[in-house]
């Protein structure tokens, strides 16, 4: 049994691309929609790793499962609170910009 089917019984739609030549049906899975958007959807997780681990969460200081938890946790929660803070300096370049052509 491949890697493929083995995933297959856990996973609903195993989103693996084949590496090298494919024949006709590989390319016509992996042309569907439904395999199309759940690749993009991992590029968007890959991107998310990526900037938490910008951030400090690549290397874990703490000891033993609770540290580790701790430690993910705050990682995600300074993570959130830049997105948050990102969002709030764009608003607020948006209501300036608004202010200034009403002007």
């Amino acid at each position: 049994m491949g890697d493929r089917e083995l995933l297959e019984l856990y996973v609903p739609v195993v989103v693996m691309p084949k590496r090298g030549k494919k024949n006709a049906a590989e390319t016509e899975r992996e042309n569907g929609k439904q395999f199309v958007a759940l690749r993009h959807q991992h590029s968007a997780v890959e991107s998310e790793i990526n900037s938490l681990e910008h951030h400090g969460l690549n290397r874990c200081l703490d000891v033993g499962l609770p540290g580790y938890l701790r430690y993910v946790g705050l990682g995600v929660l300074s993570y959130n609170l830049h997105v948050i803070g990102r969002e709030l300096l764009a608003r607020q370049r948006a209501e300036s910009a608004s202010v200034c052509l009403a002007a």
